[in-house]
C-alpha cells in the first residue's frame, strides 16, 4: 500500500497542520511516512505546499512525482490548479471553495468552481461555513482533514487522536471543537456523492 498526497495552499491556511494529522494518524498506524514542504516568502499569503507520502513498505524519496499523487488537499481553489500536473489519473482533488484574493488578477470564482466541480474525482467543500457551524471559524484545515479523510488508508478515530493530540494543550474545548470541524468536513465530503471516486 501507497498513498501520495500533495497539499497546497498560502501561509496561515493551517496546510502544514494537516499534513503533521495526517502523518501522526499514520506513524501510530504502523506506516512509513516522509515528508517534504515548501514555504512561500511571506508567512501569510505566500504559497505553501507539502509532499507527504505513506506506505507499508520503505519510501525512498520524500517527494511526489508528477503524474503520481493519490490525492492533492487543497486549502484555495486557484491553489487545487497549480499542482494538477501532480495528480494521477486516478487521483482525488478535495479543496476549499473559499478564495484567497492575493494576486489582482485572480480568476472569476463562479468559473474556477465550476472547472474543479466538473474534474473527476472531485470535492469543492464550504469549508468556512462548516469550521463555523462547528464553533471555531478558525478550524477549515480540520474540515479539509476531515474532507480529505474518505480518501486515506486511515481510520477517522486514528486522525480524530492525532487532532486531540496536537490541540491537547489549547484546552478540551478547542481540541472537540477541531475534532468536530473534522467531523462535519468528512460528512460533507460523504455527501458530496461522486460516482467512482476512488477511496
Amino acid at each position: 500500500m501507497k498513498k501520495d498526497i500533495i497539499l497546497a495552499g498560502v501561509g496561515g491556511l493551517g496546510v502544514l497542520s494537516i499534513a503533521a494529522i495526517i502523518a501522526e494518524a499514520a506513524v501510530a498506524g504502523g506506516l512509513e511516512t516522509q515528508q517534504s514542504e515548501v514555504h512561500g516568502m511571506a508567512q501569510r499569503g505566500g504559497a505553501v505546499l507539502a509532499h507527504l507520502r505513506l506506505s507499508d513498505t520503505p519510501i525512498a524519496s520524500a517527494l511526489v512525482p508528477k503524474g503520481c499523487a493519490d490525492l492533492i488537499i487543497s486549502m484555495e481553489p486557484l491553489e487545487s490548479l497549480r499542482y494538477l500536473d501532480w495528480l494521477s489519473p486516478r487521483g482525488a482533488l478535495v479543496t476549499a471553495a473559499e478564495p484567497i484574493v492575493n494576486i489582482p488578477n485572480y480568476p472569476d470564482l463562479d468559473k474556477l468552481l465550476a472547472a474543479l466541480r466538473d474534474f473527476s474525482f472531485a470535492r469543492v467543500v464550504e469549508a468556512a461555513a462548516l469550521a463555523k457551524e462547528a464553533g471555531l471559524p478558525r478550524a477549515v484545515n480540520m474540515v479539509m482533514a476531515g474532507a480529505a479523510s474518505p480518501f486515506l488508508p486511515l481510520p477517522p478515530e486514528a486522525l480524530e487522536a492525532a487532532i486531540a493530540a496536537m490541540f491537547a494543550s489549547k484546552g478540551e474545548a478547542v481540541a472537540a471543537a477541531n475534532k468536530a470541524a473534522f467531523a462535519a468536513g468528512r460528512r460533507a465530503a460523504q455527501e458530496l456523492s461522486l460516482e467512482g471516486a476512488p477511496q
